[in-house]
């Protein structure tokens, strides 16, 4: 793999080659991370690069835009089909700049904004105090239910009418259950608030049917590109005709200079990829794989927030099992297997060292993994966590886990 750069370049060649092993020698359960085709990794690395684009289709402040223009609105057009969107902006160059470029477009400083608690399962840009949107924008933070763990939309609407938003937020960054986009888009009306959702962890699902769509309801809808979508890193926002041209003037010359069409090539692969009909059964196997680890987790006495799943991701807290998210995250990356340690709903402790983990199938899946496999993990995670401090049993399972990803390759890895 990369001779050129194994050439030029062998330090970091070696990097990449061991990044390379680890993957295929791995189990990824990141819910946020996935595997790229072939042609997705072609694009990304392709002559596109050197182009600058500023501006949008047939409207370019340089010369030589004839075939970036032609690339630009295919991965336009294809979006479309994909979401049934009416207006589409393939330029952001991630979900954050998305969606700070949403509330550039669509608000003033100092708006008064609903998004849901980052301890609760929301993004940064959500409202986090430290970050740019909550410095930027008044947001008031609902959350969840602390039973259930599942959004309580009474509460949602009551918190709407006493605060009175320009704009509600939906969407998540570790939170395990479908959302009822329907019940915000009321909620909105009844306020008149812009409604604004961020699907960047479930777009995939969205778009191979498992799960509801919010682009019929909602003003404006954000995604990342790569998670269950499998596309490049990248971000797409899609809005009603009416917020197009205050959308497209927030992205360029608003935040941004030259898209990557590079990366916008690589999108309008993986447009194309999720617009077959195999894409719906990666999509539902997904779906299923969570659901089926999630309950064999549950038999192995893991405490899930909100008791389960609805889609890719799960969040467990560990407080029961003794053992903090961080100590579990580096016990099982010492196995091979991949997730990141998490805060729960009103975790006691710090984010830097939190209560919970967060774990996905989305790479799973796209590696072929099935029922069967999510058993195994579950076995292996039980007892990895088990035994934080035993060396040798770690050993033991990390050759266990190795053995069964080397049945399962990882597409563009040719190791």
């Amino acid at each position: 793999m990369y001779p050129t750069i194994k050439d030029q370049d062998p330090t970091l060649h070696a990097s990449m080659m061991a990044e390379a092993q680890r993957q295929k020698e791995g189990i990824e359960l990141i819910p946020s991370e996935n595997y790229v085709s072939q042609a997705v990794l072609e694009a990304n690395g392709s002559i596109l690069t050197n182009k600058y684009s500023e501006g949008y289709p047939g409207k370019r402040y340089y010369g030589g835009q004839e075939n970036i223009d032609v690339i630009e609105t295919l991965a336009i057009d294809r979006a479309k089909e994909l979401f049934g969107a009416e207006h589409v902006n393939v330029q952001p160059y991630s979900g954050s700049p998305a969606n700070t470029a949403i509330y550039f477009a669509l608000l003033e400083f100092g708006d008064t904004v609903m998004g849901l608690k980052l301890d609760h399962g929301g993004h940064i840009t959500h409202g986090l105090p430290i970050g740019f949107s909550g410095k930027a924008y008044d947001f008031v933070q609902y959350g969840v239910n602390p039973e259930t763990g599942i959004l309580d939309m009474e509460e949602v609407r009551k918190l709407a009418h006493e605060k009175k938003p320009k704009m509600i937020v939906a969407g998540f960054t570790a939170y395990p259950r479908d959302i009822d986009w329907k019940a915000f888009k009321e909620i909105a009306d009844e306020v008149g608030a812009i409604t604004m959702a961020d699907i960047s962890h479930t777009a995939g699902l969205v778009a191979g049917g498992v799960l509801e769509s919010p682009v019929p309801f909602f003003d404006v809808v954000m995604t990342t590109t790569h998670k269950t979508l499998r596309g490049p890193r990248g971000a797409m926002i899609m809005c009603k005709q009416k917020f197009a041209k205050a959308i497209d003037r927030a992205i360029f010359p608003g935040l941004q200079g030259g898209p990557h069409e590079h990366a916008i090539a690589g999108k309008a692969i993986c447009f194309a990829e999720a617009l077959k009909p195999e894409f719906k059964d990666y999509a539902l196997q997904v779906k299923k794989n969570a659901h089926h680890l999630a309950e064999a987790l549950k038999k192995r006495d893991f405490k899930l927030v909100s008791d389960g799943t609805d889609t890719h991701l799960i969040l467990a807290d560990l407080t029961n099992k003794g053992v903090p998210g961080k100590e579990a995250q580096n016990a099982l990356d010492h196995v091979g297997i991949t997730l990141n340690k998490n805060t729960v709903p009103n975790d006691p402790r710090s984010p830097f060292d939190p209560s919970g983990i967060r774990l996905g199938t989305p790479a799973v899946t796209t590696r072929g993994m099935k029922e069967a496999e999510m058993e195994k993990i579950a076995d292996w995670m039980d007892r990895a966590i088990n035994a934080v401090n035993d060396q040798s049993v770690l050993d033991e399972i990390k050759k266990e886990v190795e053995a069964m990803c080397l049945e399962f390759p990882v597409p563009g890895i040719m190791i």
